[in-house]
Order: C-alpha cells, then sequence, then structure tokens
C-alpha cells in the first residue's frame, strides 16, 4: 500500500504508472505474440477473426470492468481517510459481484456470439474462426474478471507493482502455450484461445495467493465475504457510467468492424493488425490515467485538492512526450510493424496508411485520457462517459462510415492505395479524439467535477 497523499506530484505518479505500463506492456505483449502466431502460421482469415473478437469481449466484460473501476476508486478515497474498515467491505462487495457477473456473462456471450458476428457481417471465411476463438475465450471470465478485480483494488490501495509480476509469468506461460498448442500440437485458433485462458488463470491463482499471504484487509475467503449495499450502490454509481462507457466503445468498435468488414478479409486483415499496434502505443497514456486516478482519489479523500492539477499538468507532460515518440515510430517503420504480423503485401500497405494517419494525433489522445481521469478520481464518470459515447457515436462512427462511401473526397482523405475510401474509416478516429479533447478541457475549467466525491471531509 502506498500513500499518494505526500511528495511532489510529478515523480509519484511516474513511479506509481510505470509498474502498471510495464504490466500492461507484457499483456499487450502476449496478445501481439496472439496475432503474430495466428498471422504466420494460420493466415490471415484466422487473423481477421481473433481482431473481430477483441471488439464482442470487451463488449462482455465492459460492465463489470467499470464495477472493478469504482471499486478502485472508492478504495482509494477511503483509504486516503483512512477508513480501512470500509475498504474490506468494498472489496468483499466486488468479489461477490465479479463472480455472479462473471457466471452470467459467460452464458450470454457463447449463447448470442455467432448471432453477433453475422449481425456486423463478418465473412463466411472468417465466421467460424470467430466463433471458435471467442466461445473458448469467455470460458476463462471468472480468472479474468478476478484477476481485474485483485489489481483494480491493489491499484485503489497504491500498489502498482506487485501486479506487474503476476502479468510477466502470465506473459511467459502464454507464449510458450501459444508456440506449443499451434506449432506443435496443430491446434489451430482454439489453441491461441486455450494459451490465454490457461495463462490468465494463472496469473489468477497467482494473484489470490499473494493476497491471502501478505493482506489481511483485502484476503480472498470464498464464502466468508460480506456484502454491503451501501458500498455497492456508491460502487454502482461510479463505476456504472464507466462501464457503461466501455460497453458503448466497445460496441462502436463492432459497428466500426460492420463497415470494416464491407472492404473484404484484407482491410479486415489489417484494421486487426494495426489497431493492435495502435493500442500498444496508447497503453502508455491509458496506465498514466489509470495512475492519476488513484493519484486524485487519494488526494481528494485527503482533502489535499491542491495537488490534483499540478498532478494532472505533470502526467500531460509526460504522456505527450511519449505519445510523440510512438508517433515517430509509426510514420517512420509502419510497414516494417506490418510485416512481423503478416507477410501480405496488401495487408501491410493498408496497416500503414492506418498507422500514418492515426498516428499523428496521439498526443491529443493522451491529453483526453489524462483530463478525464481527474473527473473519474474525483468520483465524476458520468461526464466522461457522454464525452466518450459523443465522440464515438456522433462523431467517429458516423464520420468513419460516411468518409467510407464510394465519393471523391480530397485527395487528403482519399489516398491512392487504398480499395475504395477505406483511409476516410481511419481518419474518423483523430477527429473523434479532436471533439473530445477539446469537450473534456471545456468542462474541467468549470470545476463542477470536485463536488462529486465520495468522502466529504
Amino acid at each position: 500500500m502506498k500513500d499518494l497523499t505526500v511528495g511532489k506530484e510529478g515523480p509519484i505518479i511516474l513511479k506509481f504508472a510505470l509498474p502498471m505500463l510495464l504490466g500492461n506492456v507484457f499483456q499487450q505483449l502476449y496478445n501481439i505474440v496472439d496475432s503474430v502466431v495466428v498471422g504466420n502460421y494460420l493466415g490471415k482469415e484466422a487473423l481477421s477473426a481473433v481482431g473481430a473478437s477483441f471488439p464482442l469481449i470487451f463488449v462482455m466484460l465492459s460492465l463489470v470492468i467499470g464495477f472493478g473501476m469504482g471499486t478502485s476508486i472508492i478504495v482509494a478515497q477511503y483509504f486516503g481517510a483512512k477508513k480501512m474498515d470500509h475498504v474490506k467491505k468494498a472489496v468483499d462487495t466486488m468479489f461477490i459481484v465479479m463472480f455472479f457477473s462473471s457466471i452470467v456473462l459467460t452464458i450470454v456471450g457463447i449463447a448470442a456470439s455467432e448471432w453477433i458476428f453475422r449481425l456486423i457481417k463478418l465473412p463466411e471465411s472468417i465466421l467460424s474462426y470467430a466463433v471458435t476463438y471467442f466461445n473458448i475465450t469467455m470460458i476463462g471470465n471468472i480468472a479474468t474478471f478476478g484477476y481485474n478485480g485483485v489489481t483494480a483494488i491493489l491499484r485503489g490501495l497504491g500498489d502498482s507493482k506487485t501486479p506487474l509480476y503476476f502479468i510477466i509469468i502470465s506473459t511467459i506461460v502464454n507464449i510458450v502455450l501459444d508456440l506449443l498448442f499451434v506449432i506443435v500440437f496443430k491446434w489451430g485458433i482454439a489453441g491461441v484461445a486455450w494459451a490465454t485462458i490457461i495463462s490468465q488463470t494463472g496469473a489468477f491463482i497467482t494473484a489470490i495467493i499473494y493476497l491471502n499471504r501478505t493482506h489481511k484487509i483485502i484476503k480472498f475467503t470464498l464464502f466468508k465475504w460480506e456484502f454491503d449495499k451501501s458500498i455497492f450502490t456508491k460502487t454502482l454509481k461510479i463505476g456504472l457510467p464507466s462501464g457503461m462507457q466501455h460497453m458503448f466503445v466497445s460496441i462502436g468498435m463492432l459497428a466500426l468492424f460492420g463497415i470494416v468488414n464491407q472492404f473484404g478479409t484484407d482491410v479486415i486483415a489489417a484494421y486487426s493488425v494495426a489497431s493492435r499496434i495502435d493500442s500498444f502505443a496508447l497503453l502508455p497514456a491509458m496506465n498514466f490515467s489509470m495512475a492519476l486516478t488513484s493519484f486524485v482519489g487519494q488526494n481528494i479523500g485527503a482533502n489535499r485538492q491542491d495537488r490534483v492539477k499540478s498532478g494532472m499538468w505533470a502526467t500531460i507532460k509526460m504522456t505527450s512526450y511519449i505519445s510523440i515518440f510512438f508517433t515517430i515510430i509509426s510514420v517512420l517503420f509502419g510497414r516494417s510493424l506490418m510485416r512481423l504480423f503478416t507477410p501480405d503485401l496488401a495487408v501491410i500497405e493498408i496497416g500503414a496508411h492506418y498507422l500514418l494517419i492515426v498516428s499523428l494525433f496521439y498526443v491529443l489522445f493522451s491529453v483526453m485520457f489524462t483530463v478525464n481521469a481527474v473527473f473519474r478520481g474525483a468520483g465524476d464518470t458520468l461526464i466522461p462517459m457522454f464525452i466518450t459515447l459523443a465522440s464515438l457515436w456522433l462523431i467517429r462512427v458516423p464520420l468513419s462510415y460516411v468518409l467510407s462511401m464510394d465519393i471523391q473526397f480530397t485527395d487528403i482523405l482519399h489516398w491512392t492505395g487504398q480499395p475504395g475510401n477505406v483511409s476516410g474509416i481511419w481518419w474518423g478516429i483523430p477527429i473523434a479524439w479532436i471533439f473530445g479533447t477539446v469537450v473534456s478541457y471545456l468542462y474541467y475549467l468549470t470545476g463542477k467535477w470536485k463536488t462529486k466525491a465520495v468522502v466529504h471531509n
């Protein structure tokens, strides 16, 4: 447990964020290894199926992820206020909700998967791969939810280092099993899914053993949890908007896949790979924002709002430098990065164009995420939800659809080498980020987010 209410803001946030960032780098690493193995050994149809499955997986996980985020914020504020009995109740309540939610969502996800893939018009050549991969992945929901819940709690307590060790173990296991199941055992795309389940289950079991040996407050004791209705209501109030935000973002990703799917397997495969590379580049902004959320939560709980503003600007500065670095890498080496995943030249070219367009706006994404992290840490999760949904559903999805239509736009939007107007789909992404950044900062200036704290001193 780490107290984030004392010390210079920038170095504290950096030190807290780095273990989370490294952990997520490892987590993305085994996702990337999945794609590399699939793309090089199973073909672009299987590669497209893995990419198409991820938005649907996140739809299934969103509400529970949001509840975990709500728990992390409440734990941070109670810990900052030194109310340890409330911390224990918040942890118990989260475990109960996670357990039952994972079972329900597993059943729903498996039952609805094929229907949803057909709804977004996934080509028949890809459909069976996607259904197989998705359904097997759903079997591991209990472990996935449990692990994410444990890491959310530890972040709220100021411990971002321990989850790093868990994810390193999980990544190594996943990479080894990927190679074993696909190359040696010839299990195909099912082998990739089983490797993910086994590695995540191992991470969850390791986390539980750690909790039971080192933390009296958050010890994992099955069937001895205490459900607190009041804390559940507060957690739901904070976490539900974040969960809804994640869910509608994931549905938006499915809608974008519905647009992408109209351009065929090459574009689907390119988008699947390029968005993986994109996600890796955006990790620093996401992880620094999570660190800032815990930082803001603890400082508001301790009635140290003077530290919030300086913490936000320190985070913007750090993430902007990192974003510029990734922009340079993506622009200069986009094709080389794509070649790691597939030897198909058409797929490589389409993906490189995606990276060239989107990477120029990484700094805006980092600013948007950082400002929204301040709101969440203060307990104001409703406004970030509305901003995100407006950016996605009023700007990104409609604009991507319009710009992908068979209309001749300017040479800036319609670059040669792209089938149809597919580059128009990519332009919807940064334009939505511009909108989200401007609206988020305007709301920050109002100061209304300061009144949403759970703990009042």
